[in-house]
């Protein structure tokens, strides 16, 4: 609680948790693990509520906060401007069994970390890499005691990706300064005209709206180049399939060795019998 002017206030907002609540109201079944939905009765359902949240009414609630703890500022008759310091926004696709995901997570986290450039990470936060751009652009990768993380970072906006309990991949864009995002509005130019153009986001909790689209299309661009990195599982296991040894009737098979020369000869022969 402040004591000094301009009497700041700071309040954290976890919308997966303002989600379970709206959940219980409407009798919708889930499980909620931390900050991840593991389990939804009706995720279209769900994903209907969440996108229906109502500015005005987490105004209001900021509103009944702030007088109650710091009621100093009604001796000055003043109200508070509610901005948006830190945001983030997350995408989750839930899957069934850890076993599931593991080796998919894996391949992916591995591969991303060495082939995301710079320019695409401009592309994923929805800006163009140009050659004055003077922030830092790039890519980390860490082991935490949760599981491993991959994070592409431009400037004050972050592109993530993690898996939470090795059931849900999350892919998170996270913005300290939301005016780094640009969207079509509408500007008062200095000479008192209205003109509709591209221009940064503004940082009042009424840009909530604007925002979420904009991060969600941030976490679909990174979603559709993940979706195109080849996953080495499904090879791997036709390969075994054709090398590994073969137990039939209680007599082995051997499988075929792609380095034999002797099975090369075999395969050519089946080649030029098939073509």
């Amino acid at each position: 609680m402040p004591t000094w002017c301009p009497f700041g206030l700071q309040f954290y907002f976890n919308g997966h948790n303002w989600l379970a609540r709206q959940l219980d109201k409407a009798a919708i079944g889930y499980k909620l693990l931390d900050n991840a939905f593991v389990q939804i009765d009706d995720f279209e359902a769900a994903q209907k509520i969440a996108d229906a949240l109502d500015i005005r009414k987490l105004q209001r609630a900021l509103d009944r906060f702030a007088k109650r703890y710091c009621p100093v500022v009604r001796q000055f008759a003043l109200g508070y401007h509610w901005s948006l310091m830190q945001v983030e926004y997350a995408t989750d696709s839930v899957f069934r069994r850890q076993r599931d995901l593991a080796p998919v997570y894996e391949a992916i986290t591995r591969t991303a970390v060495h082939t995301v450039k710079a320019e695409h990470v401009a592309t994923f936060l929805g800006r163009k890499l140009s050659g004055n751009y003077k922030d830092e652009v790039g890519n980390d990768f860490s082991t935490r005691i949760e599981g491993t993380r991959i994070r592409h970072h431009m400037g004050p906006a972050s592109i993530k990706m993690y898996d939470k309990f090795g059931l849900v991949l999350r892919i998170e864009t996270t913005a300290n300064n939301v005016s780094f995002f640009k969207h079509h509005r509408k500007v008062e130019q200095r000479d008192g005209t209205i003109v509709y153009k591209l221009a940064p986001l503004k940082k009042s909790i009424y840009s909530l709206g604007d925002l979420q689209r904009l991060l969600l299309a941030a976490n679909r661009r990174y979603l559709d180049f993940i979706s195109a990195i080849d996953e080495p599982s499904d090879g791997n296991h036709l390969v075994g399939k054709i090398c590994d040894t073969k137990i039939d009737n209680y007599r082995a098979y051997k499988g075929f060795n792609f380095f034999s020369a002797q099975d090369q000869c075999v395969f050519e022969v089946l080649l030029t019998a098939n073509s």
